[in-house]
């Protein structure tokens, strides 16, 4: 039998997903109710999600052309699509009961189907999930929801075993460059090929990396390991990056409140009212975690570039320049290498990701980063 071609907004989504293009094609045929896309951050899950939602609502529908262009946009202004995205680290419980679960009820405003698609879909409260639960059970025919998830661990097994899976994987650094090429061709050639080998397959990741707080963060991470290697700690470089990870709560922070009351203002509630006080308190909260994760993101990176740093001054030494992640620094990398053994460079870099475990269990932050940096004294001093 001979294969169906993917329609073109499905192939451009998927183009560096081979996997999830044949799945998501060979779904069209008869789509099931809810999928659960899956994959790293970055692998274009959502975009993909966008394209297939489009071409559900394109079947069947008096105008397909038009249907689908509508669904593309973003924000679309199709009655048929709900995309729900998180107004900080959690979706707001109400929101999913308003927007998905009671929404699901009443038919399509213009063709056969509805399509509700869950962006970091993690983010629901378990409260979220299992109210969820019903219409994942018995949903009508013509609704179909759409869950795209970074960490689906992190959601309930009985939300999963509901879900046809669609996974993604990690795009390699060479798609990468690629896509960075595409989407940042003012950028310098070596500075993309470092962004996307630093990335980690991560395509957001590698866009901050060739932004200015991106280049700013890997500044401060290099800052640490040169401040170890000069016996600089006294100037404490690492507050840096604490300074940058301050910057980026912040202003997520005050993203997620701007947003949690644009909701607010959306839903026509009185600030007094009952209703407007519990999702004041939502939105706050909301707010306040965004902020949380936010920190703890930029920590997350700065300490992997920390350790990429030194794992390239190990390669450099070992005379495996062409292995360095930093690969738009070599020169630097190789003056820095000198007199830094391998093992140490090894050695130094294992100390930053247990670091990186660290923090993921409340660990004071400074207190962290200043062992960091003592350890790493230690160790390339020797």
């Amino acid at each position: 039998m001979p294969s169906v071609a993917p329609p073109p907004a499905i192939d451009a989504a998927t183009a560096d997903q081979p996997a999830a293009r044949l799945a998501l094609t060979s779904a069209l045929a008869a789509p099931s109710h809810a999928y659960l896309f899956v994959g790293p951050r970055g692998a274009g899950k959502g975009d993909a999600a966008r394209a297939f939602a489009a071409e559900l609502l394109a079947d069947r529908a008096p105008d397909p052309d038009d249907a689908r262009r509508r669904a593309l946009a973003d924000p679309s202004p199709h009655p048929d699509l709900v995309w729900l995205r998180p107004p900080g680290t959690q979706h707001l419980v109400d929101e999913v009961r308003e927007r998905v679960i009671s929404a699901a009820a009443y038919r399509p405003f213009e063709g056969e189907r509805r399509a509700f698609v869950i962006e970091a879909a993690e983010a629901m409260a378990d409260e979220s999930q299992n109210a969820l639960l019903k219409t994942l059970e018995e949903p009508p025919a013509y609704a179909h929801l759409i869950l795209v998830s970074s960490e689906p661990e992190a959601l309930l097994e009985t939300v999963r075993s509901r879900c046809q899976p669609v996974r993604f994987a990690a795009m390699s650094p060479q798609a990468l460059e690629q896509r960075l090429a595409a989407g940042a061709p003012d950028t310098s050639a070596p500075g993309r090929r470092a962004a996307a080998r630093l990335a980690a397959g991560d395509g957001g990741r590698a866009l901050l990396l060739l932004a200015g707080d991106g280049r700013e963060l890997r500044e401060s991470a290099i800052a640490i390991v040169r401040g170890a290697r000069e016996d600089e700690l006294s100037e404490a470089p690492w507050r840096r990056l604490l300074a940058a990870a301050e910057t980026a709560g912040e202003r997520a922070t005050e993203e997620a409140r701007a947003a949690a009351a644009a909701l607010a203002a959306e839903a026509g509630e009185e600030e007094g009212s009952a209703p407007g006080r519990r999702r004041a308190r939502e939105g706050e909260e909301s707010a306040r975690r965004a902020g949380r994760r936010a920190r703890t993101e930029v920590l997350d990176l700065g300490l992997a570039l920390v350790a990429a740093w030194l794992r390239d001054l190990a390669a450099v030494a070992d005379g495996a320049s062409e292995l360095a992640l930093n690969a738009d620094r070599l020169a630097e990398l190789e003056a820095e290498a000198a007199g830094i053994g391998a093992i140490a460079g090894r050695r130094g870099a294992e100390e930053a990701m247990q670091t990186r475990r660290r923090l993921r269990v409340n660990v004071s932050e400074e207190l962290a980063l200043e062992a960091l940096g003592f350890r790493l004294a230690e160790l390339l001093a020797d």
